[in-house]
């Protein structure tokens, strides 16, 4: 069981136990007073619920961030003084390098009800970061893209619902501008690719997109239009299929770099744990991936038998890398992103690589999935994305951020719509929530999709990890 998957089961049990306990105090309140106090007091437990305390968060608000950044950060001395950040010396910065500033933000009563937010301005530019409801503890403000506005003495720091304490050093890195470079996006599932990196690889000179599974599960969406499960499933992996290698034209790609490798979702763990032995789709009634890759642009090693192997999915990617020949790799962090497909996706690359004649200078990390905090990046659509929540400096994280403009983003959103899986309604209960939390704790839905996505996705930021530079 993954500590996702713990976190999760135990989040469930205190459920219980609070709802068991509820059940019986409103048992007890309709005893000593009337029928209908229970009742009321019922429908706005249940309120308070979907409003305040339905967010899967399982830590404590007031931990705080734990980062090993490495050793290769630098830092400038700062201070906070009438809400501007101001440089205690003169610094030269280029307007590409990744800024990141610890701040301690303590939350305001409100701020236990509110989402608690740092407000960051400059010139023209505003942003808002937002953390968690009661908040009390070290955070991580990003501040890439802000850079003209640190330097000539403009940059403002407000708290919303919070009140700051900035650390004394801001942190900061330069890199080289991996746009410029052979990038290859790996995405364990159509959409991931757009998720984690469209701003990325829509401004790259030379861009791959490999997409390792069909997606081809959870396909009641199409089983409502009178399918069986199987058709279901397998009209959902050719639709996905098609989106791995259509929608990234929008962004300039050429279909000849996005490849389709069809393997099935969910199945990535149990062939890397039997190399040798095919596994075959959970609902699909497949053993056959050929399926799910008709819309290539060139024949791969397992197109000879078809068969959902990890010993195939080294071969295809093998061949891939040899083809592309990549200077950048993007694709699942290890460490961040607990999604079983994500993590396999990232091994069976290193795998692959290993004793290869071509290798990659650079390798970077995405998190498109969080253990702990399933609403991360918190905010809005549009906003930046502060550093993600971590409790464990057992390895470096060192940030690369890349800042996207407003067109850019809306291209992002544009790229998100056509895929297929995120086009159908939510839930009924997810969209009550929804309206509740707007009602109720001020969240706005984003304007640019109904699917969750849309918020946490579409921002000024895309966020990366150095894995490996040579």
């Amino acid at each position: 069981m993954s500590r996702k998957q713990q976190l999760l089961k135990r989040h469930r049990r205190n459920k219980r136990i609070a709802l068991l306990i509820g059940l019986v105090l409103l048992l007890v309140a309709g005893i000593l007073v009337t029928w209908w106090v229970p009742v009321l007091l019922a429908v706005l437990a249940w309120l308070a619920h979907e409003a305040w305390f339905a967010d899967h968060l399982f830590y404590s608000p007031k931990d705080d961030y734990c980062y090993d950044f490495g050793s290769d950060a630098q830092q400038a001395a700062v201070r906070l003084e009438a809400g501007r950040l101001l440089l205690e010396a003169p610094l030269a910065l280029a307007g590409n390098e990744t800024l990141v500033l610890g701040v301690h933000v303590k939350s305001s009563w409100l701020g236990r009800f509110l989402d608690p937010a740092v407000e960051v301005s400059g010139g023209p530019l505003a942003d808002r970061q937002v953390f968690e409801r009661g908040v009390n503890g070290l955070r991580y403000l990003n501040l890439s893209g802000l850079a003209s506005s640190l330097v000539s003495g403009e940059l403002r720091l407000r708290g919303r619902f919070c009140r700051l304490r900035i650390q004394p050093q801001l942190m900061f890195w330069r890199d080289p501008d991996y746009r410029r470079q052979r990038v290859m996006v790996i995405a364990p599932h159509a959409d991931d690719a757009e998720l984690a990196a469209f701003g990325l690889y829509s401004q790259a000179d030379e861009a791959w997109i490999v997409t390792l599974t069909a997606g081809e599960i959870e396909a009641e969406h199409y089983q409502a239009m009178g399918m069986n499960p199987a058709e279901a499933a397998r009209i959902k992996g050719r639709l996905r299929a098609w989106d791995s290698i259509t929608v990234p034209r929008w962004a300039g790609v050429p279909e000849s770099h996005c490849v389709q490798l069809g393997y099935f979702c969910l199945q990535l763990p149990a062939m890397q744990a039997s190399p040798e032995q095919p596994v075959a789709s959970r609902e699909a009634q497949l053993s056959d991936i050929r399926l799910f890759r008709q819309f290539n642009p060139f024949p791969l090693p397992a197109d000879q038998d078809g068969l959902p192997t990890w010993n195939n999915l080294l071969a295809d990617l093998r061949e891939l890398l040899l083809k592309a020949r990549p200077e950048v790799i993007v694709l699942p962090h290890p460490t961040l992103d607990p999604h079983p497909d994500h993590i396999c996706a990232r091994e069976a690359v290193m795998q692959a690589l290993e004793g290869l004649a071509w290798q990659p200078t650079t390798i970077l990390g995405y998190a498109n999935h969080l253990h702990d905090n399933d609403r991360w990046p918190m905010g809005d659509s549009g906003a930046g994305i502060a550093l993600p929540p971590v409790f464990e400096s057992t390895a470096v994280l060192r940030p690369w951020c890349l800042s996207l403009s407003q067109g850019e983003q809306y291209d992002k959103a544009m790229a998100l719509g056509m895929m297929h899986d995120l086009q159908p309604k939510m839930p009924f209960k997810r969209r009550l929530r929804r309206s509740i939390q707007w009602l109720m704790a001020s969240r706005m839905p984003s304007a640019l999709g109904e699917n969750e996505f849309f918020r946490k996705a579409v921002r000024r930021h895309e966020l990366f990890w150095l894995l490996q530079q040579r």
